[in-house]
């Protein structure tokens, strides 16, 4: 039975006991295992180890969905608790990072559900998006900016999918692992959301390129 445990005393065992782990993955996983055995025997030590292993890649994931570092240092520890409160119920089927990176983008989800705030978009998916305004030619810059505010207006499921499908390229079947929603669910929220997201960009006098 997982007892628990506040951050600190993860973070404290951690700097006491932290191993090597670089090598393979296959090593790391075995690693991973491990740990997460000890840590469900009541090892808080173990556990410190498995969040100073994952805790810069769950922070730059928890970065799609604030840019205020106080909010994102509060992000990442809660997905670390969560994880921990769920740790009897991780079975081995997928890689522990896979299996803390659905709770982290649940715990993101939650957030803006929460407290609708705006979240992040890149030059990157404004250039994959291909906006252009009506009126005269702009920068990707600029198209990443004006993304940046229309994107704030959409519902946090919208956002959620369009960030997943856009910012990390992930397929259908991906979503559907990280959201918990169905296949089905997710093609017509990602319609239903670019739908939404277009007519915002038109409203704005944005087009796309090959609108003419």
């Amino acid at each position: 039975m997982v007892a628990a445990a506040t951050w600190e005393t993860f973070m404290s065992f951690a700097e006491a006991s932290l191993i090597n782990t670089t090598g393979s993955d296959s090593t790391v996983a075995e690693i991973d295992l491990r740990d997460i055995s000890v840590a469900l025997d009541g090892g808080q030590d173990a556990y410190g180890r498995l969040v100073k292993r994952y805790q810069n890649a769950v922070s730059k994931w928890m970065w799609r969905f604030t840019r205020d570092h106080v909010i994102l240092e509060e992000l990442v520890q809660e997905v670390f608790i969560e994880a921990w409160m769920s740790l009897s119920r991780y079975k081995g089927e997928s890689a522990f990072k896979t299996w803390l990176f659905t709770i982290a983008t649940r715990v993101g989800y939650k957030y803006w559900k929460k407290k609708a705030k705006d979240a992040a978009i890149t030059i990157e998916v404004g250039n994959r998006l291909m906006i252009d305004n009506a009126e005269k030619e702009i920068t990707p810059s600029e198209a990443a900016e004006a993304l940046y505010g229309l994107f704030s207006r959409l519902q946090p499921r919208d956002r959620l999918v369009l960030t997943l499908m856009y910012f990390e390229e992930m397929d259908t079947k991906e979503i559907a692992h990280m959201t918990g929603w169905t296949g089905s669910m997710v093609k017509v929220q990602a319609y239903r959301a670019r739908n939404k997201l277009r007519k915002l960009l038109e409203r704005a006098g944005y087009r796309r390129k090959d609108d003419g």
